[in-house]
């Protein structure tokens, strides 16, 4: 069955003076509409909340993973159901328990977002900030030895299927402190990498995640840290750079952030203490 996450196309490759004619595979990027239905049964509304560049694959988990990190729901137990529209497969939707009033005015978008950009489309400034529902606050310190956080990249180089394929998709991966990988989820667009595993994890009653520790295959931007942080995630790797912004907000939501994290080194730019050297 052909892997909807993958393309080929034919590329002439030069390598020197060697030309060829080969066969290649690149990333999916494809929209995903968004739609959240919600109401009492007498009253259903439905409306679409976003359209975002995703990679195919795990629609449900991003789904769900955008409405919680939006901080539009606050447990799985606030979704109904979830299905992909019979009539348009990139188009799903969510409906809520009759009961639950979703969260929707710090959401509110217009309508697009792209593969590199996770706050793109919020109709203004101040709905760039979402109130983070799980703060880290955990009692007593949870910590992370240094040698087993400098394992971390190269335990996931053999789990990242997508990117061996086509080297041009991000990851996200969750490990609580023993090392032990708990989720991974790879996407075009690092902010959906990072719905999807957190999609993942609420789906399966995991939340929130204050044993947790979030590795992420690029930098560090302040939309990736919102979205850990409303899952409760305390300590926070990137194999790239953090943004200031990241650092910033990291240091107010009680997270550590260590950055640069590849080649069995690191920098750790907030809450170190976490880190046990």
């Amino acid at each position: 069955m052909p892997n909807p996450a993958i393309l080929y196309t034919r590329i002439r490759k030069i390598r020197e003076t060697l030309v060829t004619d080969e066969e290649d595979m690149l990333a999916a990027e494809e929209p995903l509409e968004i739609k959240l239905v919600h109401g009492p049964a007498h009253n259903r509304q439905q409306q679409s909340l976003t359209v975002t560049m995703r990679t195919p694959g795990e629609d449900h988990e991003l789904a769900a993973g955008f409405l919680y990190t939006e901080g539009i729901i606050r447990s799985a137990a606030d979704i109904a159901d979830i299905h992909t529209s019979p009539d348009d497969i990139h188009t799903i939707q969510v409906s809520l328990q009759e009961g639950v009033r979703p969260v929707l005015q710090s959401a509110q978008r217009n309508f697009y977002a792209n593969s590199g950009c996770g706050v793109c489309g919020k109709a203004d400034v101040a709905s760039i900030f979402t109130p983070v529902q799980s703060p880290v606050n955990e009692q007593p310190l949870l910590t992370l030895p240094v040698e087993r956080l400098l394992q971390l990249p190269e335990m996931i180089r053999d789990q990242q299927p997508l990117f061996d394929f086509t080297g041009g998709i991000h990851a996200a991966a969750l490990f609580n402190t023993d090392g032990e990988l708990l989720f991974l989820r790879e996407d075009i667009g690092r902010h959906n990498a990072v719905d999807k595993l957190i999609g993942a994890a609420l789906l399966a009653g995991h939340m929130p995640l204050h044993n947790g520790v979030l590795l992420l295959s690029g930098r560090a931007g302040f939309e990736l840290i919102q979205k850990a942080a409303m899952a409760g995630i305390p300590i926070i790797a990137a194999v790239g750079a953090p943004s200031g912004m990241a650092v910033k907000m990291a240091q107010q939501w009680n997270i550590t952030l260590v950055g640069f994290l590849r080649q069995q080194r690191c920098n750790i730019y907030t809450k170190e203490e976490r880190i046990v050297v």
